[in-house]
């Protein structure tokens, strides 16, 4: 709630509107400031802390009245006896009972989650709360990008974030960074995929100047109208954004056309959000293995651990000629580990526990935000944020997409997708595989297998079979049903074309009575217990009731097991539990 128009000071925390309710145990938002405080209400630490700033004496003058002698003195009103509830006498008084002051709600939390020159905070509070969630709301921007990105926020899928930091130069202090004309190109990008169970996470990062093709991307135009700006060819990352009018739904649709991993949200921040949301948390702990006294950037650091807010956080992470071999790919890892020093700031008691601090970080990180319109309110933001914060921080996995030096070019400044390792970390992702719980997740996968597939099997010349294609490559249905024919004996299959929609994995629907033709078919085709669904059977070719095998996006080749060993994939990664100095 703003707290001009309430009538408080202009330099009053909005901290200070809030105070702890002794019947309910939550914090509430006083919304009448004019009030006194009754002499016969606990005081609560929020309600002390504001009566100290005053500088007036504690004494009070007659209840519902202002103190004498301190015309000017503003209390937090009183709180309401429920209806029948006896009065009960000040703390202090003989015969009195001193009030329990229970603890607060911890359901009540604001997390934040920013790296870089990015952000990502998401706000809950209490129902009291409604008018400054209300005043919150109005602080998020929103751009609708169309079918770049899902129409709603799912709690039950896994999901993926494009969190773009942007090089626009608006903002106090910041015209003096250079290229001030900038329209905000994708300076700093980092995909970030939670699991589906939430058990990991990976945040990956894309560098500015990897060489990819730019689709063509529709975008909306004030007047309501769609606009297509032309796509690219070889050209820089950090191109699918801001020039020639490009919105974050082009960068998704860069990301997808590039990497084939579906993205369903954005969050944009530019320069001033790693100013004002480091400043809001008190700083971020930054370690580097020698001292630091960047020209370029202005950032001077002992060596070892400091502290850095605000012009010296945003220093740290756009500092790059100190750091590696002065490029772009080093200063991504800087990057990395300065949001894994947040994270780590942000998921401590200190911060999730402290209202004044949380409502800061909310002010803030909200102001900070870009965000697509199926995320674009304060709800779903805390929905997100709690989905989030189920991932353990030593499962939040940082890499880099894999890439080497541009062959086109004779002095190197640009870079190119390593084709031996980039397909197979975009796969993990897109399959939803954790970078650092590859071998518990193939555990995991053979245990439901064997429970779920436990009993008898028919023969393979007894199983019927309709066999569609649900996202894998063109002709693999037919492939599968001549493999399974010739190879495997299942004479009683046919191929049914094209599935109704995609499918990320296969699977495998089946009627109760067909439960032993669906383990025979398990095995043969390497299907885990998961992708066994029951279900009906349908009619196949010659009028008999049939299984369906779909095959999704995870299908390999027909004769390949699909519970083949996966292994983790060949790329540098670190996790956001651990203290790693810049070098």
């Amino acid at each position: 709630m703003d707290a001009q128009r309430r009538g408080r000071g202009e330099q009053m925390d909005p901290a200070d509107q809030w105070v702890l309710n002794p019947n309910t145990g939550e914090y509430e938002l006083r919304l009448n400031p004019s009030a006194a405080q009754s002499r016969t209400a606990p005081r609560t630490a929020t309600a002390r802390s504001a009566t100290a700033r005053s500088a007036a004496p504690r004494g009070g003058g007659p209840r519902g009245g202002a103190p004498r002698g301190d015309a000017t003195r503003t209390e937090v009103p009183p709180q309401r006896r429920r209806r029948g509830a006896p009065e009960e006498p000040p703390p202090g008084r003989r015969g009195g009972r001193r009030p329990v002051q229970p603890k607060p709600n911890k359901a009540k939390k604001v997390l934040l989650w920013t790296g870089g020159t990015m952000a990502f905070v998401l706000v809950g509070v209490s129902a009291a709360g409604y008018f400054y969630l209300q005043h919150l709301e109005g602080n998020v921007s929103t751009t609708d990008v169309g079918s770049a990105g899902a129409s709603n926020f799912s709690k039950d899928e896994a999901f993926s974030v494009l969190i773009i930091g942007t090089d626009k130069r608006t903002g106090e202090g910041n015209e003096g960074y250079g290229d001030k004309g900038s329209s905000g190109h994708a300076d700093t990008t980092i995909l970030l995929h939670v699991a589906k169970d939430r058990t990991n996470a990976t945040a990956l990062s894309i560098p500015r100047d990897l060489i990819v093709n730019i689709p063509d991307c529709p975008t909306k135009q004030e007047d309501g109208s769609e606009k297509i700006v032309p796509g690219l060819q070889s050209a820089r990352f950090n191109r699918s954004l801001g020039e020639s009018g490009r919105d974050p739904g082009c960068t998704m649709r860069t990301v997808k056309e590039n990497t084939g991993i579906t993205v369903d949200h954005f969050m944009m921040a530019d320069f001033n959000a790693v100013k004002t949301l480091t400043t809001a948390v008190e700083g971020v702990d930054v370690c580097v293995e020698k001292p630091v006294n960047d020209k370029e950037s202005k950032l001077v650091l002992p060596a070892g651990e400091s502290t850095v807010e605000g012009e010296r956080a945003l220093a740290f992470v756009r500092t790059r000629k100190s750091f590696g071999n002065s490029g772009d790919l080093d200063r991504i890892k800087v990057q990395q580990q300065f949001l894994g020093s947040i994270m780590r700031k942000m998921s401590s008691s200190d911060t999730l526990t402290s209202p004044s601090k949380l409502l800061k970080l909310a002010e803030a990180a909200t102001k900070a935000l870009t965000v697509d319109k199926a995320i674009g309110n304060v709800g779903t933001l805390k929905d997100v944020a709690l989905e989030l914060k189920k991932v353990p921080t030593k499962n939040i996995s940082f890499a880099t997409v894999p890439v080497v030096d541009n062959p086109a070019e004779t002095v190197k400044a640009t870079v190119v997708l390593d084709d031996s390792k980039a397909p197979q970390v975009f796969d993990m992702i897109e399959n939803d595989v954790s970078f650092t719980e590859v071998k518990q997740q193939e555990k995991k996968d053979k245990d439901a297998q064997a429970a779920r597939l436990k009993g008898t099997k028919s023969a393979a010349s007894e199983v019927r079979v309709r066999i569609m294609n649900g996202g894998a490559v063109a002709g693999s249905a037919q492939k599968t049903l001549q493999y399974l024919q010739v190879e495997e004996g299942v004479t009683k299959s046919d191929n049914a074309g094209n599935a109704p929609a995609e499918l990320a994995r296969t699977t495998l629907e089946y009627a109760p009575d067909q439960a032993d033709q669906a383990r025979r078919l398990a095995d043969i085709m390497g299907l885990s217990g998961s992708a066994l669904k029951p279900g009906e059977s349908v009619n196949n070719s010659q009028g008999l009731p049939a299984m369906t095998l779909t095959l999704g996006k995870d299908f390999k080749g027909a004769g390949v097991k699909l519970n083949a060993p996966v292994e983790a994939a060949d790329v540098e990664k670190s996790t956001a539990d651990k203290v790693k100095c810049a070098s």
